[in-house]
C-alpha cells in the first residue's frame, strides 16, 4: 500500500494547541473532531487560516482532511491545524514543499504566552513604585 492510498497522518502545533491531521485522497471534505469545519470554526477568518495550505498548493478538491484538535483556544487550534495540514500535504506530494515553505506554512509559530515572574504584576508589568 502506497502513501497515496493510505493517506498521511501529521501533527501541527500552535501556542498550547495540538492538531493531528489525517490527509486522504478524496473530494475536499474537511472535518474537525468529527464535525464539519463550518460547524467547528464558525468564523470565516478561521476557516481561511485552516485552508491556506490547500489554497497555496491548489489542492482543495483533491484531498479529504480529518483532524483531531485539542488544547488552547479556537484561534490556536486553527493555527495548529494549518501547520499539520501543511506538513501532511508536503509529505503526500514532495513537489508542493517549496511553495508551502515560501508561504511560511511549514514553520511552527514559536510565539506563546510569556510566564509571569515573581515580584511582578505580570510577565513584564511591575507593581507601582512608591518612594515613601
Amino acid at each position: 500500500m502506497t502513501v497515496q492510498e493510505a493517506g498521511v497522518r501529521t501533527t501541527g502545533r500552535r501556542k498550547t494547541s495540538v492538531a493531528t491531521v489525517r490527509l486522504v485522497p478524496g473530494t475536499g471534505r474537511v472535518s474537525v473532531n468529527g464535525v464539519p469545519i463550518e460547524q467547528y470554526f464558525r468564523k470565516e477568518e478561521m476557516r481561511v487560516i485552516v485552508s491556506q495550505p490547500l489554497t497555496v498548493t491548489q489542492t482543495a478538491e483533491k484531498y479529504d482532511v480529518i483532524a483531531v484538535v485539542n488544547g488552547g483556544g479556537l484561534m490556536g487550534q486553527a493555527g495548529a491545524m494549518r501547520h499539520g495540514l501543511a506538513r501532511a500535504i508536503s509529505r503526500f506530494d514532495e513537489t508542493t514543499r517549496q511553495s508551502l515553505k515560501q508561504a511560511g506554512l511549514l514553520t511552527r509559530d514559536p510565539r506563546a504566552k510569556e510566564r509571569k515572574k515573581y515580584g511582578h504584576a505580570g510577565a513584564r508589568k511591575r507593581f507601582q513604585f512608591s518612594k515613601r
